[in-house]
């Protein structure tokens, strides 16, 4: 790649904004992939998030946002996660619907009784087919270098849009619950 010396802060975030709305606007077209996520979540008797790298530091953003509004929360790989059973749900992350431990991992849940929402760029991956609810980003995979797939590096799009996915599916949980802001402050961390 040839070094830009035009390239500016500004300019990166306008076309980075310009690709999360566009992915944005393509996942909301598809409000049944979305409600049927929602409906999983709320029956859930606890969720359990797991995403590699990235995609993971994303999702437990998502913990964050669950767990304010009361949901019984846990990052798979902390030393305090209990087992995963039946009742329970895995959300889960992978851009490419392939990576070995998230694969494992939900075969396991899967095995158990438990039930899988996943979110991955890939529809036809091991992932999204073990899964009872899938959204799928239509991003770029990780190793996708093709400028026309996302001008950005490695997977940030798919990264990003767990994010706003993620804050999409608590707004809506939220907007449901009737709680007022005030009413989860009291589950903000406060041993920072």
């Amino acid at each position: 790649m040839t070094p830009d010396e035009t390239a500016t802060v500004e300019a990166s975030l306008v076309r980075i904004a310009a690709e999360t709305t566009a992915v944005v606007d393509r996942i909301a077209a598809r409000p049944g992939e979305l409600d049927a996520v929602l409906e999983t979540l709320i029956s859930a008797d606890r969720v359990f998030v797991l995403g590699a790298g990235r995609s993971g530091l994303a999702l437990r953003m998502t913990a964050m946002r669950l767990m304010h509004l009361g949901f019984d929360v846990h990052v798979v790989g902390e030393t305090t996660t209990p087992a995963i059973s039946a009742g329970d749900v895995l959300l889960a992350a992978s851009g490419s619907g392939t990576t070995a431990g998230i694969v494992r991992a939900v075969e396991t849940a899967v095995e158990v009784g438990a039930r899988v929402v996943a979110i991955t760029t890939a529809p036809d991956s091991p992932l999204a087919h073990a899964a009872d609810a899938v959204i799928v980003v239509p991003a770029a995979a990780k190793l996708d270098r093709s400028a026309t797939a996302s001008t950005q590096y490695a997977g940030g799009l798919f990264e990003q849009s767990v994010v706003l996915v993620g804050d999409a599916v608590f707004d809506a949980l939220w907007r449901r619950s009737d709680l007022s802001a005030d009413a989860l402050w009291p589950r903000h961390a406060n041993l920072e």
